[in-house]
């Protein structure tokens, strides 16, 4: 374990290894709540850092199969040695792969789902930074949105589900590629910080081969208005029971 690196639950019997540079936020948990798969399900969730998701499906949702794909050295390090803290090497398997060449990692469409937190910023907006992983994180530097939905399309069977989230500028982009690929946006939820605020974050499901139709659920608050989390993500946090360094930074990137 390196300097800057420290282990941080998850849900019972289950912690994750951060650092500064791959770590979980709220954002992170809302999306493995979000896309909540099911027990006979294969997932994936590309680009998965320290690999909380897959740690999350498999302590909430036991799912058939688990895959976390990261390109970084260090997020896979840090991803492969969680799993081995955890015991969980028959359960989550964690793959060095470039979203961009996903059939190197998957040759067939044999999933039934992928997520994926993709970089908010597209490259040249907003401030750069020259930490080269945080840039990579932050901007689409090694993955775009089309990215995503292409490598969704090539390893999704057909009627398989991608979940991503972004913020809420993002979204004609989001829905635009997603269809340009064959994967249908059917369900969308906002995300707000506190009653009264625009939205900060939304969720997105889209289904391959999936036929026009979506469906807006409720949008999801924060904060309550007393101040603390609101009613539905203390319960959300609940169901993992996840360290509080994260929990207090709802949305950070």
């Amino acid at each position: 374990m390196r300097e800057d690196e420290h282990w941080e639950p998850l849900a019972p019997n289950c912690r994750v290894l951060v650092s500064r540079a791959h770590r979980f936020t709220t954002d992170t948990i809302l999306l493995a709540h979000f896309a909540a798969p099911k027990k006979r399900e294969r997932c994936a969730d590309l680009g998965t850092g320290c690999g909380t998701i897959p740690l999350l499906w498999h302590a909430r949702y036991a799912p058939r199969a688990i895959t976390g794909v990261e390109l970084d050295a260090d997020a896979l390090r840090q991803a492969r040695e969680s799993v081995r803290e955890n015991g969980l090497e028959d359960k989550i398997a964690v793959k060095c792969g470039d979203i961009r060449e996903i059939r190197a990692v998957f040759p067939e469409p044999v999933l039934d789902l992928v997520a994926c937190n993709p970089p908010y910023k597209a490259v040249g907006a907003g401030l750069r930074n020259a930490d080269a992983r945080m840039e990579n994180a932050r901007h689409e530097c090694t993955c775009t949105l089309g990215d995503v939905a292409r490598a969704a399309k090539a390893v999704l069977r057909f009627g398989g589900r991608l979940c991503i989230c972004q913020r809420p500028e993002r979204l004609t982009d989001a829905m635009a590629v997603f269809r340009e690929n064959g994967v249908e946006p059917k369900r969308l939820r906002l995300v707000e910080q506190r009653q009264g605020s625009a939205p900060m974050l939304f969720l997105l499901e889209g289904r391959r081969g999936g036929r026009p139709g979506l469906e807006i659920l409720p949008t999801l608050r924060i904060e309550a208005a007393g101040g603390g989390f609101s009613p539905e993500m203390l319960e959300i946090y609940g169901d993992y029971k996840v360290g509080r360094a994260e929990q207090a930074a709802p949305g950070e990137r």
